[in-house]
């Protein structure tokens, strides 16, 4: 009996010893394991921050990425940015502009793509360059200039207040073009670019008309002949389609189609459907369209 009681006890022991050994050896491994510590830096604000600025011009989205001194107590051009020689426009890397159709400058056709755009400052006119290779560290050493896909100078605009941070912008916006702007210290010189809108639009809607056309399509294509000067004929054919088609026609879409009668020449059927666009819009108490009606009423004549 002792001895069973002695061999429990010397079991017992052994498991206790076992268990705690194993306790140990877990705590050694945890603190192996421990995650090393995160070192800080120093983060800073950049001296010319970068900047991204996007328009759509028509069917086509342009896009500008550049960086964005400051004049910040210095004369820049003419000394800072030296006349007659290239400048990247900005700093840090090069500016980049990006089309997503083909654009027309001065001329000259870019293809879709993204083009690093570099000038020659000077007191009266700059030179604008648009460089195939879009992704230099400022300008390049080795200026290859059959890499200049588009070419053009453009006039310097002296401004009556300081602009102390490099701004591009995008200016005089159109369907059809916009120019881009480029702001500095006194100094404002832009840079048209024209879209090839109509060739786009036409071929949409060429798909659409010979696909499955919409009271929506026709009316859309209707509008846009009528405000870009295009077949009138086509534009009243496709407007009285959209209006068939068309349970009960709103004040505005009512407006559209009188001013296509009334360029088409048909002030009566105009008058006709201005007065029930101005009844509609009374309605729906819409100050802006009840004054347009008034007005080309007015104008065609309406008793």
């Amino acid at each position: 009996m002792k001895k069973n009681i002695f061999k429990i006890t010397n079991i017992f022991a052994l498991v206790v010893f076992i268990s705690l050994t194993s306790c140990d050896n877990i705590s050694s491994s945890v603190e192996v394991e421990k995650k090393p510590e995160t070192k800080l830096k120093i983060t800073t604000p950049q001296p010319s921050p970068k900047a991204t600025v996007e328009q759509r011009v028509g069917l086509t989205d342009v896009s500008v990425e550049y960086s964005r001194p400051g004049v910040r107590g210095r004369a820049i051009f003419g000394d800072l940015v030296p006349f007659g020689k290239t400048w990247r426009t900005g700093a840090n890397s090069n500016t980049k502009v990006t089309f997503s159709s083909d654009v027309s400058i001065d001329g000259q056709t870019l293809n879709a793509g993204s083009y690093g755009l570099y000038t020659v400052p000077n007191e009266n006119s700059w030179e604008v360059m648009f460089y195939s290779e879009s992704d230099n560290s400022g300008v390049p050493r080795d200026w290859d200039e059959t890499k200049v896909v588009a070419k053009t100078n453009v006039e310097v605009y002296p401004m009556p207040m300081n602009v102390e941070t490099f701004t591009i912008t995008f200016d005089d916006v159109s369907g059809t073009s916009a120019v881009i702007g480029l702001l500095w210290e006194k100094t404002y010189v832009g840079i048209k670019f024209e879209v090839p809108t109509d060739k786009l639009v036409s071929k949409t809607i060429a798909a659409v008309m010979a696909a499955s056309p919409e009271a929506g399509d026709y009316y859309n294509a209707a509008i846009y002949y009528r405000q870009q000067d295009l077949d009138i004929k086509k534009a009243n054919e496709w407007m009285e389609k959209a209006m068939s088609l068309t349970e009960k026609p709103a004040f505005w879409q009512l407006r559209q189609q009188s001013l296509i009668y009334a360029k088409m020449g048909d002030t009566d059927k105009a008058i006709a459907v201005a007065e029930k666009s101005l009844e509609l819009s009374k309605e729906a108490g819409n100050e802006a369209y009840i004054k347009m009606n008034t007005e080309s009423l007015s104008e065609w004549g309406a008793k």
